[in-house]
């Protein structure tokens, strides 16, 4: 695919989703059986509007039957499904004008309410469905067929490429999910990762859950594991994407949530950087310095704080200062302000500041009543 964005200065390939492949690969086998010829590639318009023709692999004609693949090109992104063959088995059936979609080896089964699909329903997303579904019908309108089309999706890879994945976490079983909203992969796609936020929390919103916790990442599902005996499964993991998060909360309805994190990452929350990704700025020793500033440190505690490169460091400065305590009230208390102004509804939302060195450092105001919360509902 010879489509590129710049990210960060650099040129970088687009590449096409799971569903792309489905989709082209359920059109190929339906022109070989409407049509009863070889076909060596297929177009398909994907829903960004951009077009793809894609080399048929592996075909196989039997009884009644056309299996095609297409493999999987993620472009520059780092996708851990790059290079694998997406097949499509398509059969006629009885049924006037439709479509059936199934999934086969590989595919995974949804088993948690709150996924796009139902429970049972192989996890084979809305857009590529569609996808599948319109192709097809064009295909028998073609053809003059009036009949209907059986599909089946399968990736006799995905078994154990889903477990590279958070297939399993989000109860999703025996393979991958067939996913896609655009048809395009974004080299280092910041909506991917918001979209599996999201679908964590509808997940949980489907089962009832009223409060969630958020954890960044590892240092944060460990902590919460060691120190607060809290088991990490329950935790959403945001990456850097805090404000995405909260904010998809309060918009699913969920009455509290809060972050735990560790204070390299939720430091930046006191400067209102909610996106904590270090391509969006690096305010950690600024944000230190003030605090600690205002709180009365030396300039020369002050210029130390900002020539430190990690934030176990900076809390060092602030130790033999003697002004920990006080600096980390202040930071505590902005971090809680920034939270509260991120128009959340009537959620309450709070934070977690914790130190690998130091231990917890901080809670928001309403933390306490929030981590109570949770703790009730989940143990």
């Amino acid at each position: 695919m010879e489509s590129f964005i710049t990210r960060d200065g650099k040129k970088l390939r687009r590449g096409y989703t799971t569903g792309s492949c489905a989709a082209a690969a359920s059109k190929a086998a339906a022109l070989m059986l409407l049509g009863k010829r070889p076909v060596e590639s297929v177009w398909l318009m994907t829903p960004k509007g951009i077009g793809l023709t894609l080399a048929v692999a592996d075909t196989e004609i039997g009884d009644g039957y056309v299996s095609c693949g297409i493999v999987k090109d993620s472009g520059d992104d780092p996708d851990v499904t790059n290079g694998m063959t997406v097949y499509a088995r398509v059969s006629k059936t009885d049924s006037r004008h439709t479509v059936e979609i199934d999934g086969g080896e590989g595919i995974g089964r949804v088993t948690k309410p709150g996924l796009d699909q139902p429970v049972g329903a192989a996890a084979i997303n809305s857009t590529p469905r569609r996808m599948i579904k319109e192709e097809l019908l064009r295909v028998c309108e073609d053809f003059g067929y009036d009949g209907g089309l059986r599909v089946i999706i399968s990736a006799p890879a995905g078994a154990e490429i889903a477990k590279k994945t958070f297939n399993p976490r989000l109860g999703i079983v025996g393979g991958l999910s067939i996913l896609g909203t655009t048809g395009i992969v974004e080299p280092m796609s910041d909506d991917a990762v918001v979209e599996t936020i999201k679908t964590e929390l509808s997940m949980r919103a489907a089962g009832g859950r009223k409060t969630v916790l958020f954890v960044p990442g590892n240092y944060g599902a460990d902590f919460i594991e060691k120190e607060l005996c809290i088991d990490p499964e329950i935790a959403v993991t945001t990456s850097n994407f805090i404000g995405d998060a909260f904010a998809s909360a309060s918009e699913m309805g969920f009455e509290a949530a809060l972050i735990v994190g560790h204070i390299g990452k939720l430091v930046k929350l006191a400067g209102g950087m909610f996106n904590t990704h270090s391509r969006y700025g690096d305010c950690r020793a600024e944000i230190f310095a003030s605090h600690a500033a205002v709180c009365g440190a030396s300039r020369e505690a002050a210029e130390r704080i900002m020539d430190s490169a990690m934030t176990d460091d900076m809390l060092a400065v602030l130790d033999e200062e003697g002004l920990r305590s006080a600096v980390m009230d202040s930071l505590t208390k902005r971090i809680g302000t920034q939270i509260e102004g991120r128009h959340l509804g009537s959620m309450k939302a709070g934070a977690v500041i914790f130190s690998n060195v130091y231990g917890i450092l901080g809670m928001t105001g309403n933390a306490p009543e929030i981590l109570g919360m949770i703790k009730k509902e989940y143990i």
